[in-house]
């Protein structure tokens, strides 16, 4: 899939004796993802969703922020056989860096992403609040709902400007308005700062305040009406994997720009380290679509009972279940 060459096919690039075990290896992980790994992402970010929604009474605060990512999650596994399959990573592309099509991938990769970082966020601190100030209602349901919408219109916002930024990288120079606007690096830092940077000052503050929550016991902690201790393993496990499976794509995206910033050309070796690595922080960033909907059907302690209702609904149609009760005690047992 991946070749050693640059993809302007000049070929100076890796040292194809370095360059072959690591790109097959690479080639072969992304089969198996495009295999195993995209369908599993799809089917289970489409039961976390169903199962939410078709159960919304009963969907709480992280809830809401895990269906946030579902749906960006069902996004991504739709891009990803055309990124792992793209021109950078086979001989057999059907569309090139400097199409129209590329572009588009591009910028919903970035709307994806920088819906992803927020959601973990955010979740991160409405945890914080819902635990040092349960029934307070700031991290309702309704609230949160209300959040995620602001989440997915600022992350087009801020990718409407990078989608300039990539526009006059392939226009004709003789347009006037892009004149200054032709260095993809820009809508590069502009994602880096926003997409990474932010959202990981925002984790690791709201991770340092629920610290201090945990290490003191209040009669708040006995309270029934908090949040289900399970979803603190949750959060820390989703938090750890999103910016572990991200981080990687935005250091790469940083190492462009510093680079393009030197002034000084960069020889064949760097580049096709750079690209390499691109790759493979590109398939990591993938992979998170599946991972995190696995996290969420593993931890989470009411999404079997949800889906078992999903599946009854479904079975059910039109018709008004009746209810068995000797039944239903069955299965739930």
């Amino acid at each position: 899939m991946w070749p050693c060459g640059l993809p302007n096919g000049t070929g100076r690039g890796e040292d194809p004796a370095l360059c072959q075990p690591f790109h097959l290896v690479l080639s072969v992980c992304s089969l198996l993802y495009l295999a195993v790994g995209v369908p599993v992402g799809l089917a289970y970010n489409a039961l976390l969703v169903l199962a939410n929604l078709q159960d919304h009474s009963s969907m709480t605060m992280p809830d809401v922020y895990f269906v946030n990512m579902a749906v960006a999650g069902l996004v991504l596994s739709a891009l990803a056989p055309a990124y792992l399959l793209g021109p950078s990573a086979s001989g057999w592309a059907l569309w090139g860096f400097g199409s129209e099509l590329h572009v588009t991938l591009l910028v919903l990769f970035n709307v994806c992403s920088l819906v992803t970082m927020y959601s973990t966020a955010l979740l991160s601190l409405d945890y914080y609040i819902e635990r040092a100030l349960p029934r307070t209602y700031m991290a309702s349901v309704y609230n949160t709902r209300h959040v995620c919408g602001f989440v997915w219109g600022g992350a087009l916002l801020t990718s409407f400007s990078s989608l300039l930024f990539y526009v006059c990288s392939h226009v004709a120079a003789r347009v006037v308005e892009c004149t200054q606007l032709r260095h993809t690096q820009a809508a590069d830092a502009i994602v880096v700062v926003v997409g990474y940077l932010v959202p990981s000052l925002a984790v690791l503050h709201a991770l340092v305040l629920i610290s201090r929550v945990q290490k003191e016991d209040t009669p708040l902690d006995r309270d029934s009406g908090r949040l289900d201790p399970s979803v603190h393993r949750l959060l820390v496990a989703t938090v750890c994997t999103q910016f572990g499976l991200w981080t990687p794509h935005y250091l790469t995206l940083l190492g462009h720009t510093v680079l393009a910033l030197r002034g000084r050309p960069v020889d064949g070796q760097q580049l096709g380290v750079l690209l390499f690595a691109k790759d493979v922080s590109r398939f990591l960033a993938f992979s998170s679509s599946s991972v995190t909907p696995l996290l969420y059907r593993c931890i989470d302690r009411s999404f079997p009972g949800k889906l078992r209702r999903l599946i009854k609904k479904v079975r059910c149609g039109r018709r008004s279940c009746s209810t068995d009760q000797a039944g239903l005690q069955q299965v739930l047992a």
